[in-house]
């Protein structure tokens, strides 16, 4: 028998799971729009740069229980983001490697994932794995990106040239000072 194709775009969660089955591939960085537009602008992404991913199903069965669908889902990616620091690109690696648990329903998921370290989503007939795994990236990326060292030094902030210095004017009150009479009564 004839092993079963699964695709990655419209995953059918429950049976890949039972099947215990693999997927791996490559995505075009430029495919995952929201991923692509948190790089550099001065370092966009280049025909080359992929996404690299991986998943595997689990399924547990336990006697008197619904199974447990499970994936293992890995990715890695190197992005050009912006250095917080100097402003130019720094190439950043951003992988994840995350079991994620699926339920049959919102319920379940939600109690769930309150006593639960691991991510629990609710069951899908049709998971768009890179759509996940997007998300899994997007999660995944540091809050500041800078090079350990910036590779151009940084611009000191720029001493203003010392103004010309004014003439002292005479402080008006001084005239009114003048005025006042020794002696009067105000």
């Amino acid at each position: 028998m004839k092993p079963r194709e699964f695709n990655p775009l419209r995953l059918d969660i429950a049976a890949f799971a039972e099947a215990g089955a693999e997927l791996s591939g490559a995505w075009p960085l430029a495919a995952l729009e929201r991923l692509a537009a948190g790089v550099s602008a001065d370092a966009p992404p280049a025909a080359g740069d992929e996404v690299s991913w991986s998943a595997r199903g689990l399924c547990r069965r336990r006697a008197g229980a619904m199974p447990e669908w499970r994936l293992e889902l890995r990715a890695r990616a190197v992005l050009r983001l912006e250095c917080q620091r100097c402003l130019q690109p720094v190439a950043t690696v951003v992988e994840i490697d995350r079991p994620l648990r699926f339920v049959a329903s919102e319920e379940e998921a939600s109690a769930l994932d309150v006593d639960s370290d691991e991510d629990v989503l609710v069951l899908s007939r049709s998971l768009d794995l890179r759509e996940l795994v997007e998300d899994e990236l997007l999660l995944a990326l540091p809050l500041v990106p800078r090079h350990a060292a910036c590779p151009a030094p940084l611009a000191a902030a720029v001493e203003p040239e010392e103004a010309e210095v004014a003439p002292v004017r005479p402080n008006p009150f001084a005239a009114l000072a003048a005025l006042k009479k020794p002696g009067s009564a105000h």
